[in-house]
């Protein structure tokens, strides 16, 4: 067996009788071009990895992780040595369909920190894991968890430029495109952000505008542009300040210019709870790709449904398999918010059989038996590049 094509083996594990057991997980780092300068993207490229589950009956599931090295400590390599060497064997031999007991199992093998120890990572397995159960089922994941989706999610076009005299021209790029809704990428300069706003609100007056610095204001400085961006008609602003910049948070958030929305720092449902009782945030841009995949991202939502919080829906420029898994979760709780996922955005190629294509700015949720979409395993196994 080679390196390029790890298999993890069952290595003896014994067969619980009528119960699907994991045989093998596969994992294949590949590399979609990327087509548009995009701050988080240094290089032209965007780096994935493929997870693929075999049962011992011969189902299978696809997962995807989405690592990030300037979003996140999580990288490529990083991703593939954690799902090959500590994830993989400690899992082989479970159920798949076990989903919280396969966390539990993951958490083990590599432990926390402040949050989820490489919840990118894990994301993957996750996503394969759900892909499975639906199968097993007959069902697509909404239906497995009785919910009834929506069919579709107006995407945001995503905003993210180095001078003024690039934003229209972006912005005129996008309208072509189908979009309607834009989002765009502010700090750590909130002259230029608020210019920046003003341009995007006049040239899309009725658009829902949304503002994410991720993280890259000083808390001075976030409550000094909070207000004039909610004054040029911002409608959220998005991670102002370090996820660990607690107390900035909760300056912002008493301060009351704009709904404050976290994304960096919840990773857990347990994040959530305790931010929301230290009055730090009004909601959360979710992403299952950070959350170490649905069954926390589904918990934090229904936090969010619960105590009456923002649900948005926003992504790690997700390809394929996750940004399936994104829309997923965002129709099977309704998402009434535009949903900043811009893959198909800054991303070429596909790895799926029938690829994601934009319809009148909005993505078809899929519907197909667990997360709904078909990978096209040679292409895959071609494309892998250790």
């Amino acid at each position: 067996m080679t390196r390029r094509h790890f298999a993890a083996s069952l290595a003896g594990a014994a067969y619980a009788a009528g119960a699907p057991v994991i045989r093998t997980i596969e994992v294949f780092p590949v590399i979609y071009p990327v087509t548009g300068y995009f701050k988080f993207f240094p290089k032209p490229e965007r780096p994935a990895v493929f997870v693929k589950i075999t049962c011992a009956d011969g189902t299978f599931g696809w997962g995807q992780s989405v690592p990030t090295h300037t979003w996140s400590y999580e990288t490529p390599e990083s991703v593939v040595t954690t799902l090959r060497t500590y994830l993989a064997p400690a899992l082989i031999g479970a159920n798949p369909t076990d989903i919280p007991a396969a966390h539990a199992v993951m958490n083990k093998a590599i432990a926390a920190s402040f949050s989820t120890g490489m919840p990118i990572a894990k994301a993957g397995i996750d996503l394969a894991l759900h892909d499975i159960a639906g199968k097993l089922a007959g069902k697509n994941i909404a239906a497995l968890w009785g919910r009834e989706p929506i069919t579709s999610i107006p995407l945001s076009w995503t905003v993210n430029v180095r001078t003024l005299a690039e934003a229209t021209p972006l912005l005129i790029a996008g309208r072509a495109a189908g979009y309607q809704h834009f989002n765009i990428k502010v700090a750590p300069d909130p002259k230029f952000d608020v210019e920046l706003a003003a341009a995007v609100r006049k040239f899309a007056p009725k658009s829902f505008l949304w503002a994410d610095a991720n993280g890259g204001y000083d808390t001075a400085t976030a409550l000094t542009a909070a207000p004039r961006l909610a004054a040029i008609g911002v409608n959220v602003l998005e991670q102002p300040v370090a996820p660990n910049r607690l107390s900035g948070l909760a300056a912002l958030k008493k301060q009351g210019a704009l709904p404050i929305i976290l994304d960096e720092g919840v990773v857990s449902v347990t994040d959530l709870e305790e931010f929301h009782k230290l009055g730090l945030l009004d909601g959360v841009a979710m992403k299952p790709a950070r959350t170490g995949g649905l069954w926390d991202a589904r918990l934090q939502v229904e936090y969010l449904e619960k105590h009456h919080l923002q649900f948005l829906g926003s992504g790690l420029t997700d390809p394929d398999v996750s940004l399936a898994a994104s829309l997923v979760l965002y129709g099977a709780y309704g998402l009434q918010f535009p949903a900043a996922l811009n893959g198909l955005q800054f991303l070429a190629g596909s790895f799926l059989r029938e690829p994601f294509r934009l319809e009148n700015g909005a993505l078809k949720i899929p519907t197909g038996p667990g997360l709904g979409v078909e990978v096209d395993e040679q292409k895959v196994r071609k494309a892998s590049y250790v």
